[in-house]
């Protein structure tokens, strides 16, 4: 058999009825493809190689009941060890292990242990004590399993502390983003509800402008409905300009008659015109009255 693990080494040579005997092979590493290849062979004794570490598909051997692992180099055992769960004969004497890994635990079917030789944790060295005869042996098996169920459980329940408080933790983000989310809505809301205001204010004082627009036209047509009986200006103006020329006429033409009556001019042309036109005029104005004062007793009786 070779360093490198067995390779060219038929094992079923080795194996006597359910036990296989690789010890003082060694062995740097453990066969377990072959080994896993013989489920008949539940007892196996790899004690006195060179072993260092088991690979992690060692765990896969779950057929095995008896395991001797002493006298080699393991510092560690994987951390799935506890995947053996038929074994029930652990023999770990004289290795360089400190600890054991947690899922020992399970190793529900282990009756006999021996952790001897080993620079074991002061606690768990306590824990397994001496295996120096059957007796201790078993002893230390169910000491050592109750101790690491107990670490077991003091795993578990930091996990579940840790689990919880992540859990708190996430429902205080959540709650906080959700409080944010409230937040930003709030605010997006009064945003919309301050632009639908001003946009309203824009609309109403757009709509009174357009309303005074239309408004606008209307008082004119309406101020120049409601004053057709009154002239307009220009009218206005032009009978004014009539009438101050009628005064204006009289007041020459009296002026003219008191001339051509009172001073030197009256034996003028022009103011015999103008004397014969007012003795005309006075005779007329007397026949008209004398006709009048005829016509009223008449009239009266």
């Amino acid at each position: 058999m070779s360093r490198s693990g067995g390779k060219g080494v038929n094992l079923k040579d080795k194996l006597e009825g359910n036990e296989l005997d690789l010890s003082l092979c060694d062995l740097n590493e453990v066969p377990v493809k072959e080994l896993a290849g013989l489920p008949k062979a539940t007892i196996l004794d790899l004690s006195c190689n060179n072993l260092t570490a088991l690979p992690s598909d060692f765990c896969s051997l779950t057929h095995l009941v008896k395991l001797d692992l002493s006298k080699n180099q393991l510092q560690q055992l994987p951390s799935d060890f506890g995947r053996l769960v038929n074994l029930q004969h652990l023999d770990l004497l004289n290795n360089r292990l400190v600890t054991l890994p947690v899922s020992f635990a399970q190793l529900k079917n282990l009756k006999w242990l021996d952790l001897k030789d080993n620079p074991l944790d002061p606690m768990l060295a306590k824990v397994a004590g001496d295996c120096l005869d059957e007796k201790e042996c078993k002893q230390a098996a169910i000491r050592v399993l109750q101790h690491m169920r107990t670490i077991q459980s003091e795993l578990d329940r930091e996990r579940q502390r840790k689990l919880q408080a992540e859990r708190e933790l996430e429902k205080k983000r959540e709650a906080d983003r959700q409080a944010r989310e409230a937040q930003e809505r709030e605010l997006r809301k009064r945003e919309k509800a301050e632009e639908k205001e001003r946009r309203r204010r824009e609309y109403d004082a757009l709509r009174l402008a357009k309303e005074e627009m239309t408004k606008q036209p209307k008082k004119e047509t309406e101020s120049s409905t409601s004053r057709p009986s009154h002239p307009p200006q220009h009218k206005r103006s032009w009978s004014r300009v009539l009438l101050k020329i009628l005064l204006l006429l009289l007041l020459g033409a009296l002026s003219t008659l008191a001339v051509c009556r009172v001073t030197e001019l009256r034996h003028q042309p022009v103011c015999i015109s103008v004397n014969m036109l007012y003795e005309d005029t006075l005779t007329l104005l007397r026949s008209r009255e004398m006709l009048q004062n005829v016509l009223q007793p008449n009239s009266q009786q």
